[in-house]
């Protein structure tokens, strides 16, 4: 007998619900008076404003998946995308233009400018105004900050970072920051219909994917010079730095799959080579990156796909399920059912905690918890997205699938 798809099952859709409803509510203390914190296990705050300062990151990231609650239609939601909307504005440099870093009840704490912190304010601003919120002029400053220093006219990329006085702060160019922007110009797109936001995230992929991933049989460089010359060794000693990690980031092929088939559902010439890419990102994430013998994702591996950081991050599992429900709802393959199973089955076993809610964020490779780089509970984006991917169609952005489903 054939076993039916979980995608189509009732029961599942409605365990993902409780799922995203569970994750919403205890993501709710992250707001701490009019402040954004990171969470420790037990939904207390772990960081405070005074201490460590505000992350552009957690208020952006805050923000957008709330706004995807309130396109879930979660009562509760939309003061919360309120008060992370005048989060934005403290971090908001009123001289020179931009979104400063770190941020405390004293002032900046961090006045870089980075193409990661602006990415999110883009996707923060786009997601918002999907869910009835005026953030007009936000996406419309963050556009003009966005065009001018970030956006390079030779490749359509981005830049990585400046000083709070647009200075180039190093001659560097990153996978992952160009990524979470091509997704924020998606869902800006998906917000305003400006072409601009989709001609950006089309050149991106362009760049970094049809270029740059293809030459090296998929297996993504996630560091390059000014001149977008590859530097292999970057962070070689690193291999656990969070945001600049040597070698291949098995998570970020899987979310560049799953963003890919969002820029090919928009159909737009030259963009055809789109959906082949993705699934060969796809297929060559879980050929390198799967552990065969207990499960889930290394963080990284090196070029020759050998192990790098072999530890076990809850945002790629994360990112697994999102993609391969993608996948699945664009194919109808059981081969991706398969593998939306098996990472849900993993998350569930160990990461997702079904008492206190939220999931844990580190594995070493014997799927053991440990704690460092990431601590606590520090993010609902990546979890909740897992969550209402495989329940919705696919679109140029989650908040948009949300608004027509």
């Amino acid at each position: 007998m054939e076993t039916p798809f979980w995608l189509d099952s009732s029961t599942h859709r409605s365990w993902l619900d409780e799922q995203s409803r569970t994750l919403l509510r205890f993501h709710r203390a992250m707001l701490q008076g009019e402040w954004i914190v990171e969470l420790d296990d037990d939904g207390r705050p772990r960081t405070s404003p005074e201490r460590e300062g505000e992350s552009l990151l957690n208020v952006t990231r805050f923000t957008h998946s709330f706004a995807l609650g309130e396109l879930l239609g979660v009562p509760g939601c939309a003061s919360l995308v309120e008060a992370g909307l005048r989060a934005l504005e403290r971090h908001e440099d009123s001289e020179h233009g931009g979104w400063w870093e770190l941020v405390s009840p004293s002032g900046p704490l961090d006045r870089s400018k980075t193409a990661y912190g602006h990415a999110h304010v883009l996707l923060a601003a786009g997601s918002a105004r999907q869910a009835g919120h005026d953030t007009d002029g936000l996406l419309q400053r963050v556009t003009e900050v966005l065009e001018t220093h970030f956006v390079e006219s030779s490749s359509g990329a981005s830049r990585e970072s400046f000083e709070e006085d647009w200075r180039e702060r190093e001659e560097y160019r990153g996978a992952n920051s160009n990524m979470h922007l091509m997704e924020a110009s998606l869902c800006a797109y998906d917000a305003t219909g400006d072409e601009r936001h989709a001609t950006r995230a089309s050149a991106i992929a362009t760049q970094l994917i049809h270029r740059l991933a293809r030459s090296r049989d998929w297996m993504l460089a996630e560091h390059y010079g000014a001149d977008w010359s590859e530097r292999l060794d970057y962070n070689r000693e690193r291999p656990d730095d969070p945001f600049r990690p040597y070698g291949v980031t098995i998570g970020h092929l899987l979310e560049w799959s799953r963003l890919l088939v969002d820029l090919d559902h928009l159909a737009r010439p030259g963009d055809e080579w789109a959906r082949e890419a993705a699934t060969h990102l796809f297929r060559r994430a879980l050929e390198v990156g799967w552990d065969e013998v207990r499960g889930g994702l290394a963080y990284t591996v090196d070029f020759d796909a050998g192990p790098s950081n072999p530890d076990k991050y809850w945002w790629p599992v994360a990112e697994g399920i999102a993609a391969s429900a993608v996948f699945l709802r664009l194919t109808g393959d059981s081969y991706y059912d398969t593998w939306y199973r098996r990472f849900w089955e993993f998350a569930a076993t160990y990461f997702v905690d079904d008492v206190r809610g939220g999931w844990y964020c580190e594995l070493g490779p014997d799927n053991e918890r440990k704690d460092g780089p990431w601590y606590g509970k520090p993010d609902v984006y990546h979890t909740l997205q897992a969550t209402l991917i495989p329940r919705v169609p696919i679109a140029a952005s989650v908040a948009g699938s949300l608004r027509r489903a």
